[in-house]
């Protein structure tokens, strides 16, 4: 996927009041952030926003952070929470490698990987949101009844995806290869790419795990 530079978007992002410019310094320190103690949900890659922000409207008592590695994505969410009135949300601009730099041990109660880049290359399998060097960052962060769900339309990267859960020392909660047809769908919210798949007749697949 070609990115288009967004002339502004550095400059947008850092004007925004949700956007956190220097998030190493907040490790261990989020509850301050946010002014309490109320659980912290995390989207690694979040796009152009669409799901973080209407789980935050959904959830008041839950403190949401979405992360993104691009800023001409990123800035389309930030021009999204122009009419956003709450404050359990928090934007971040960084690259997932660096996560537990900015997250302490248990820090984060759930993390949500949504239609996340396939890096359909077999060289290129480490750098997977789903990938067991993944898993094994996120075994650092997430509080140990912490759960990992990840969606996707991508049938290849999903089993790759079962797989790695397992290679990980993880252990798989629940999974659908079709979750609007399921009884996970429940609640569902669904991100850009959701609408955009499922309208096209694709079956989104869907997974929960959890860390030993």
């Amino acid at each position: 996927m070609r990115l288009r530079n967004v002339p502004g978007a550095r400059e947008m992002i850092i004007e925004s009041p949700f956007s956190i410019q220097e998030p190493e310094r907040l490790k261990g320190h989020w509850s301050g952030e946010f002014g309490n103690h109320h659980p912290i949900h995390i989207e690694v890659g979040m796009g152009k926003g669409k799901f973080i922000l209407e789980m935050a409207k959904r959830n008041p008592k839950i403190n949401y952070i979405g992360i993104e590695k691009y800023s001409s994505v990123l800035v389309r969410a930030v021009e999204k929470t122009e009419d956003f009135e709450g404050n359990n949300l928090r934007l971040i601009r960084m690259d997932a490698e660096n996560i537990q730099d900015i997250f302490d041990e248990q820090e984060v109660s759930r993390i949500y990987l949504n239609f996340s880049d396939p890096w359909p290359k077999d060289r290129h399998a480490k750098r997977r949101l789903t990938s067991a060097r993944f898993f094994e960052r996120y075994q650092h962060i997430l509080k140990s009844d912490g759960r990992v769900i990840f969606k996707t339309d991508n049938r290849e990267l999903f089993d790759f995806s079962l797989e790695q859960v397992k290679e990980a020392g993880w252990i798989l909660e629940n999974y659908t290869y079709d979750l609007h047809h399921s009884e996970y769908n429940e609640g569902n919210v669904m991100t850009e790419y959701e609408e955009k798949f499922s309208a096209k007749g694709n079956p989104i697949c869907r997974l929960t795990a959890y860390r030993h």
